[in-house]
């Protein structure tokens, strides 16, 4: 396998990466209306869209921002830091601001539900086929590990074996999306914990992946994803000190 991968349109050359990154925010977003269609929203349509708004506004923000800080080095070196920050993106610098920027609108548009759960398997979708395009693109983007000797090591593009951490995430995310559906089925959780679950798993395991990614490094031995992650995690510190307040109650066996 060749990296990056490029799709060959006549003579138009693309990088699958674009093709799987948009394909990702349209597949998942198509099943967001499946599922609010089929399952009924708790939350009226007008707040919806707002909490959708600032969902996207907190997202592209928060993307830029953490994914602009991952290395300061080429931050300071950049004659164009606004452009810069554009040019690079981390997906959990976006979960992280876009759970902020909602939780900022939704008191001024009176909404108190929580919002989330309806986007947990949307998002996990979208993460995974847009992981398989930061896969193909190999070194050539900020989605890969550090030299590793484990058997299943992969040359990305620089006959070097590294770990192939995207697709880590997707086993991750697989796993995950099992697990999930394996606890809804023993226990009725609380309106919301699907959300704060997929969030404590997906910000612990970010937070863990740093540690086989290159990266610039704080003098506290962490990466700007990492302390992300930790920000993340005291966010949810409540949760994670007493996972029940996320069950309702456990539900009955039929056996018997």
């Amino acid at each position: 396998m060749h990296f990056p991968v490029i799709i060959h349109l006549s003579r138009v050359e693309i990088p699958l990466h674009a093709i799987t990154e948009t394909l990702g925010i349209f597949i998942g977003f198509r099943y967001f209306m499946w599922l609010r269609k089929k399952q009924t929203d708790i939350i009226e349509t007008s707040n919806r869209i707002w909490i959708l708004i600032a969902a996207i506004f907190g997202a592209v923000l928060g993307s830029r921002l953490i994914g602009g800080l991952e290395d300061i080095d080429a931050l300071q070196k950049a004659n164009n830091k606004l452009l810069y920050f554009y040019q690079n993106k981390t997906v959990l610098g976006g979960f992280i601001f876009g759970i902020w920027t909602v939780e900022l609108v939704k008191p001024v548009i009176g909404e108190k539900k929580a919002s989330g759960d309806l986007f947990v398997y949307p998002l996990i979708l979208a993460l995974i086929v847009g992981r398989i395009g930061c896969f193909s693109m190999g070194i050539y983007e900020q989605t890969y590990g550090t030299i590793s000797s484990l058997s299943w090591a992969m040359d990305l593009g620089d006959g070097l074996l590294r770990h192939p951490v995207s697709l880590y995430e997707i086993v991750f995310l697989v796993f995950f999306w099992i697990g999930l559906k394996l606890l809804q089925k023993k226990y009725i959780l609380v309106n919301g914990a699907r959300f704060k679950l997929m969030m404590m798993a997906y910000i612990l395991f970010r937070f863990l992946l740093d540690f086989i990614k290159p990266h610039y490094t704080f003098s506290i031995g962490l990466s700007t994803i990492q302390i992300t992650c930790v920000v993340g995690l005291m966010y949810y510190g409540r949760y994670i000190l007493n996972p029940r307040l996320l069950i309702q109650k456990p539900i009955p066996s039929l056996e018997g």
